[in-house]
């Protein structure tokens, strides 16, 4: 009768034992290629898993131009699983490639139409949104009696010369949606134009879109042309600058998610991308970006422009995808011989 009594706990154990193991051989890594900041990969990995326990996060990250290489480079042979924190344009590059699977995700009828692909199934949706803005140290500027410029075109005046940085287009996306708006409102003739001018102005072109304000938030430079969540992160620090939002409007892009063609994990994939149109994703999102893809999210940090999202020009992302070679093209032709070393 001992033994019998000693045997059940031991048998709950062992069984307990085995599902475990079971579960645990059960669970699904798939691979995620991301340009998101690095200090956001712990939080939306952890969130997502602590909902989807039976499926693993592993992530491959770097810069957008690189990441979009990258996703190019492999297209006939496809390591990424999801695309999760991208720039749209890039995003919709690979569209255009065939290189994506289209799937329309649950809860994708509760975000804003701009964050969505019209297509039914859905190629890719939106997360949130970031703009370019100009970084105006003040401190700097009442030193130099320099008045803030109140549009791009301010910006090629004879007092800005050699106080402006900008980030490189080629190797950031902030860099891209900047450019690809000026000559979307500008048009292409006077865009480039305009560039000639204001390349007369600048210092030098950063390989990263946080670069130049952070630049100007140091008193390195007086004006940085670059990333609005940065600006907005400085000023908070007491970093004495103004976030200008010009008045022709500014440039901005989206970060977007979608299911590369060709995953092994497809059902995995797919409750991953549910998960990033969700509310519970739109408010981590909104802990680093000021424009999300679900309405009624107050994600504005202190010290964000007022009026950002009204000011997001007319964008044409699929004209960005399909034009990004042809403007980098001639953009480094024209002006690489100021970028900053690697």
């Amino acid at each position: 009768m001992k033994h019998s009594r000693l045997w059940l706990p031991l048998a709950a154990a062992a069984a307990l034992f085995a599902f475990t193991a079971d579960a645990l051989a059960q669970k699904t890594r798939i691979t995620v290629y991301t340009a998101l900041e690095n200090d956001q990969l712990g939080p939306y990995k952890a969130a997502f898993e602590a909902d989807n326990p039976t499926i693993e996060i592993a992530w491959v990250r770097d810069s957008t131009g690189v990441m979009t290489a990258r996703l190019v480079a492999e297209k006939d042979n496809p390591r990424a699983d999801v695309i999760w924190g991208l720039s749209a344009s890039s995003v919709v590059l690979f569209e255009n490639m065939g290189m994506l699977t289209g799937y329309t995700p649950k809860g994708a009828d509760g975000i804003k139409p701009v964050f969505k692909d019209s297509k039914n199934p859905a190629m890719w949706t939106g997360m949130d949104a970031y703009l370019s803005v100009v970084c105006f140290n003040t401190t700097e500027g009442g030193k130099a009696k320099i008045d803030a410029p109140k549009s791009w075109k301010d910006l090629t005046k004879p007092a800005y010369k050699g106080h402006i940085v900008m980030p490189n287009p080629a190797s950031s996306g902030t860099g891209y949606l900047t450019i690809a708006a000026w000559l979307q409102v500008m048009g292409e003739a006077e865009g480039w134009k305009y560039m000639d001018a204001l390349h007369e102005n600048v210092a030098v072109y950063t390989h990263s879109g946080s670069a130049p304000c952070v630049q100007a938030a140091r008193g390195e430079r007086l004006i940085g042309i670059g990333f609005d969540m940065r600006g907005a992160s400085e000023k908070t620090k007491g970093a004495p600058i103004d976030l200008i939002l010009p008045s022709e409007g500014a440039g901005w892009e989206m970060e977007a998610s979608a299911i590369v063609k060709g995953t092994k994990n497809l059902d995995a994939a797919q409750k991953l991308i549910d998960w990033t149109v969700s509310r519970k994703a739109n408010e981590l999102y909104g802990k680093y970006y000021a424009i999300v893809a679900m309405p009624g999210i107050n994600a504005a940090p202190p010290n964000y422009p007022a009026g950002a999202e009204a000011a997001m020009v007319k964008n044409d992302l699929g004209w960005m995808a399909k034009e990004r070679d042809r403007i980098l093209a001639e953009w480094t032709k024209r002006y690489d011989g100021k970028s900053a070393p690697r």
